[in-house]
């Protein structure tokens, strides 16, 4: 009786305290959408600053994604599969946009692809990241990224590396190896790190606005709303990008659990 009771009262406390946190991140979400309503919703929708801003901070933190697909993915797996000198190094690198304050991002960014001999190499094949779409996506890279990666790499060392000999042994070459067999056994750990990656760049605010203030992705929109209409103005926006990336979200975790 007395196993049964401390049973249930540690089943009731991890219940309640489940529910705490379940409270603390939803009631926001819950809020906003009350507390905006219907009409402003609808408004927001039809306003074309509102629904370009959208478009372009999902499209370039999109880019930002299949940028760091390309790039990322052979990282994570030599991190996964090889052990050489630095590799903590390495690997920690990859962690530290995660950590540090994003404004302090963005002006290690500005000073690095601002007016410098950097930025005057890429402004040489026509890149300019002060003020363009591409200072809004090595924005997003910079502190998105390591979502991808890190669960790329986790995907990796899932991966038996029994299968991939073995495969080896019957004639593939190493790239066939990996693209029929590595990242296939790792996709979903891959899905979900490009999901994070995706949706952490969409949020993206600190380092943008010191990069890029024009065009303005919706963070920014909304921030500048806020500063010169108040809150009245700014709400029904934040409502509608949390909306979309809600949307966008519960569809590709629908796929991806259906894979």
């Amino acid at each position: 009786m007395k196993a049964i009771n401390k049973s249930n009262i540690f089943n009731i406390t991890l219940i309640v305290l489940a529910l705490i946190i379940v409270f603390f991140l939803s009631a926001p979400i819950i809020k906003i959408f009350i507390g905006v309503g219907s009409e402003k919703l609808l408004e927001t929708i039809k306003d074309g600053e509102a629904i370009d801003s959208i478009i372009l901070t999902m499209k370039v933190s999109a880019w930002a994604m299949v940028f760091v697909l390309f790039t990322g993915l052979p990282l994570a797996y030599v991190i996964a599969r090889y052990d050489f000198y630095g590799k903590s190094l390495v690997e920690s690198l990859i962690d530290i946009p995660v950590m540090i304050p994003h404004t302090a991002a963005g002006i290690a960014l500005l000073t690095t692809f601002g007016d410098t001999q950097i930025g005057e190499f890429f402004k040489f094949f026509g890149i300019e990241f002060i003020g363009t779409e591409y200072g809004i996506m090595i924005a997003m890279m910079f502190l998105s990224a390591p979502f991808l990666i890190n669960s790329a790499k986790d995907g990796f060392r899932k991966v038996d590396v029994k299968l991939e000999k073995t495969a080896r042994t019957l004639g593939a070459s190493p790239i066939n190896v990996f693209f029929r067999i590595t990242i296939p056994n790792a996709k979903k750990d891959i899905i979900n790190g490009s999901l994070m990656m995706w949706s952490r760049g969409l949020g993206e605010f600190g380092a943008i606005v010191i990069l890029v203030y024009h065009p303005m992705t919706t963070p920014v929109l909304i921030f500048d709303r806020f500063n010169s209409y108040g809150l009245s103005y700014s709400a029904p926006l934040a409502a509608v990008i949390i909306g979309f990336s809600m949307f966008v979200f519960l569809v590709v975790r629908f796929i991806t659990n259906r894979l």
